[in-house]
C-alpha cells in the first residue's frame, strides 16, 4: 500500500499538505512532535476522505529521527511513494542573542533530518524507479533577512540540496521539488484580522492552504521549484539585483524592521 509521508503534519502548511494528499486518495504517514494535534489530524482525514492515517510522534531535531522513521516504514512494509519534508521552526533573534541549543535544534531539524530522510527514502525510490520528494525551503533562502540569519541559512542549504538532488534522481523516475514561500498567514505574526486580510489581498501574505496547493501541484507535475505568489517572486527578483549597500539602507529605513533589530 502506498503512502505520502509528511513531516510537521500536525499544523500549518504540513496539515494542509496532509489534506491535499488525502484528498487525492493517498494514505498518510503524519509525523510531528505534537501528539494530540496529530490524533486530531488523523481523525479528521480518516472521516473526511476515508484514507488510512498512520501517526508517528517524533522529535525531528534528534539526529537518529530520520533513520527511526525509515526503519519503521520498512518494518511495516509501508511504501512511501511521496515524501514531503515540511517540518520547521522560526525564531526571531539576532545570531549573537540566540541560545546555542536553539541553533542546534534549527540546524538539525531543517538540514540534518531533511537530508537523511531524502537519503533513506530516496534510495528506495531510485531502486523502485518512481517517487516524488517535496522539500520546503523559503524565500529567505534567496535574500538577506536580519533577525533570522540562522533560519535563512538553513533554507539556503535546503535550496542547494534540493536542486542538486533533482539532478541526481530525476533520471531514475524520482522528482524533487523545492518550494519557496514568502510570509504565511498564521497567528504567529500577531496581526489583526483586518490587517491579515489586507496583506492576503495584496499578496504580501498567503494562506497555508494556497501554499500547500501550489506545492502539491508543482510536485505532481514534476517541477524542480515553485515560488508561490507574485509578490514573493518580485521581492526575490528585486533583492537579487540590488547592491548590498542599497538593501542595507532599505532595511534600516523601514521602521518596523529597525525597531525589531534594536530589540533582538
Amino acid at each position: 500500500m502506498n503512502y505520502a509521508l509528511i513531516t510537521g503534519a500536525s499544523s500549518g502548511i504540513g496539515r494542509c499538505y496532509a489534506r491535499e494528499m488525502a484528498s487525492r486518495g493517498y494514505n498518510i504517514i503524519a509525523v510531528s512532535n505534537q501528539e494530540v494535534e496529530l490524533q486530531h489530524v488523523a481523525k479528521e482525514l480518516n472521516e473526511e476522505f476515508g484514507v488510512e492515517v498512520i501517526t508517528l510522534f517524533a522529535n525531528l531535531a534528534e539526529r537518529d529521527a530520520a533513520k527511526r522513521i525509515f526503519d519503521l516504514c520498512q518494518a511495516e512494509h509501508r511504501e512511501v511513494e511521496i515524501l514531503i519534508c515540511n517540518a520547521g521552526m522560526l525564531l526571531f533573534s539576532t545570531l549573537v542573542k540566540t541560545d546555542p541549543e536553539r541553533l542546534h535544534t534549527i540546524i538539525d531539524l531543517h538540514c540534518t533530518t531533511t537530508t537523511l530522510l531524502c537519503r533513506y527514502f530516496g534510495e528506495v525510490m531510485k531502486q523502485r524507479g518512481k517517487g516524488r520528494i517535496l522539500i520546503m525551503s523559503s524565500s529567505t533562502a534567496w535574500l538577506p533577512y536580519p533577525t533570522i540569519s540562522h533560519y535563512a541559512a538553513t533554507k539556503a542549504y535546503i535550496k542547494s540540496f534540493a536542486f542538486s538532488l533533482w539532478y541526481e534522481l530525476h533520471r531514475y523516475g524520482v522528482s524533487v521539488t523545492a518550494v519557496f514561500p514568502g510570509a504565511v498567514d498564521t497567528p504567529f505574526y500577531n496581526l489583526s484580522d483586518k490587517l491579515r486580510k489586507t496583506f492576503r489581498a495584496l499578496g504580501v501574505m498567503m494562506s497555508a492552504e494556497r501554499i500547500a496547493k501550489r506545492g502539491v501541484r508543482a510536485m505532481m507535475r514534476g517541477r524542480r521549484r515553485v515560488t508561490p505568489g507574485l509578490f514573493t517572486k518580485l521581492v526575490v527578483a528585486i533583492c537579487a539585483i540590488l547592491p548590498a549597500r542599497v538593501l542595507d539602507m532599505l532595511i534600516h529605513i523601514i521602521k518596523p524592521v529597525r525597531q525589531l533589530l534594536e530589540r533582538v
